[in-house]
This record gives C-alpha cells, structure tokens and sequence, in this order.
C-alpha cells in the first residue's frame, strides 16, 4: 500500500516538478499551512513534508500514524526532534542543495555593498544622472573586493565555498568556527574577536543554537572596520538587529547585507526598515537559497530521503 505523503508549505518549492515525490504514495499538498491546521491535515500522513511549518511536541503526539518527516531545507529547528525521536518518528533533512546558491549571494551582496550598486542604481532611475550634466557620478566612493581580508563564521560546505570564491576574488580568508570543533583546513582558524577586527568582509554561514544566538551585538559591531560589511545568509537572530541598524546609522560599518531575520516576514515596526540611509543595507526576503537549480536538487533531496525510508521497512 503507498504511503501518504503530505507537504505542508509547497509554497516554498516554487511551482517547481514535484513528479518525483508524487510518484512514491498518495500526494497531497497545501500552498501553506497555519498552526491550528497542522494535526487535522497530517491526520492520515504516514510521511509530512515541511519547509518551515513547526512541528512541535503538541502536535506530534495526536499524530500516530506520522512515521517520517522530511524537512524541505537544512535546518530543522522547526521540528522538535526530541519528541520526534521519542515517537519513534524518523526525521531527514536535505543537505548540500543550495551550497552554490548561497554562496553566490554572499559573493553577490559582497560586490553590491562595495560598489554601492542600490545607490547608483537609484541615482540613474531618479532622473538625477540624466540631468547632472556630467559622465561621471562619484557621491559614494566604491571598493573592490580583491585585496581585501574576508572573515568567516561557520566553516560549513556554504562557509568553504564562499571561501574558495573569496580566494579567487582574490581575498585573504580567516574563519571562526562557532563550534570551537578543530580540524585541518586550508584557512586559518582564529577568535571572533581577532576575526572581527581583521575582517574587511565579514560572512556568517553558521546554525542559529544557544552559542549564536546574537553573536554579533554591539560590542561585536564596535569592534568591526568602520569600512567593513557584514553579511548574514545563515538564519536571522545571529545579528541583534537593533544594535546593527544603530551601528548603521552611526556610520560604526560602512554597510550590511541581510537575507534572514529574527521575525519572517520581518516586523513592520523592525528597525531594518528606519535606518536613515537605506542604500546602507541590502536585504532581500530569505531567498538565497532559491535559485531554481537548488529548488531542483532540494526535490530530489526530499525524493531519495522518502525512497531510502520506504526501501528500509
């Protein structure tokens, strides 16, 4: 008998081909699904997936009959794998999807602070270009990447690849491991305070857990380059928000490149929305992971891990 699969937020696979997890048991599947409706919809699953709808305690004990969940991204920290375990309900992430993906937003925001691309953007858009009567713009002074020194939190595949593109470019690469966890690589290993106040371009490719929840505060900020950027892809509560938009505002980094945040869909009253100049940050709603090849590759990622359980019983 095939099993029935139910996928909680196909939202956030995009519209893309879902054949190759149809095709193992009964499909059904909701854009989103809000908290009060998750145990009447997973009633009759034997396999749940989700992106981002929580799986708690409460609500795993009323569903018996739930065997595996399959979470449609890396982290899991929408599911509570203790109760999960308790239950004997088997629990499988997708890893490695969107390593080049993330990393090529990081290298992207990177080069968009440096060269000040939302200003002059905006300046070209606005008409001001067309009526300055001059080639050149120069009111925000750009950098280049290559030359500079690139600090990395969280060594992980996205960490290692942004390093390799961030040697190619040309950087020097130190990196923090917020695991304190020793191994070889080819980049030194250093503090987070020497790595702060070293870093011209400051990545975080870490986990959000007890040790990196705000991390980066105000006196990690105070001690960062006053021409640094920093750039979180890795999940939103790692930087203190606040403390950031006052670092912005008081000039202490030159800018910042967000892709997550402690809230999603961010507060309407966050203070990432009143920073005084806005061309400062560069954020963009938690999609870059998203590029249709890594949506490609998560599907297959959520296919092999039903296929692999099915195979096993």
């Amino acid at each position: 008998m095939k099993p029935n699969i139910v996928f909680l937020d196909e939202y956030s696979i995009c519209g893309r081909d879902m054949t190759s997890v149809k095709e193992l048991g009964n499909y059904t599947a909701y854009d989103n699904t809000l908290p009060e409706q998750v145990v009447e919809r997973c009633t009759d699953a034997d396999i749940v997936i989700s992106n981002k709808v929580v799986l708690d305690a409460e609500k795993l004990k009323q569903l018996p009959r739930l065997r595996l969940i399959c979470v449609a991204a890396t982290g899991m920290n929408n599911v509570d794998l203790e109760a999960a375990a308790s239950l004997g309900i088997e629990v499988r992430n997708a890893v490695g999807y969107s390593t080049y993906s993330v990393a090529e937003t990081t290298i992207c925001s990177a080069l968009s602070l440096l060269r000040e691309v939302v200003y002059y953007d905006r300046y070209f858009k606005s008409g001001e270009y067309s009526a300055s009567g001059r080639m050149f713009c120069f009111d925000r002074p750009t950098a280049q990447i290559r030359g500079k020194n690139w600090g990395i939190i969280g060594l992980g595949n996205i960490g290692r690849e942004v390093a390799r593109l961030a040697t190619a470019f040309g950087c020097d690469v130190r990196y923090f491991s917020t695991s304190g966890t020793t191994r070889k690589e080819e980049y030194p290993a250093v503090g987070l305070d020497e790595l702060l106040g070293w870093a011209d371009i400051l990545s975080i490719h870490c986990p959000l857990n007890g040790r990196t929840r705000n991390l980066i505060g105000r006196n990690e900020l105070d001690k960062m380059k006053r021409s640094a950027i920093i750039i979180n892809v890795a999940r939103g509560g790692i930087i203190d928000e606040q403390a950031l938009a006052e670092a912005l505002d008081a000039d202490k980094i030159r800018g910042a490149a967000l892709d997550v945040f402690t809230s999603e869909p961010i507060n309407p009253d966050s203070p990432l929305l009143k920073i005084v100049d806005p061309c400062k940050l560069l954020a963009s709603p938690h999609n870059a992971w998203s590029t249709v090849e890594a949506i490609d590759r998560l599907i297959g990622c959520v296919a092999n891990n039903i296929r692999e359980y099915l195979n096993n019983l």
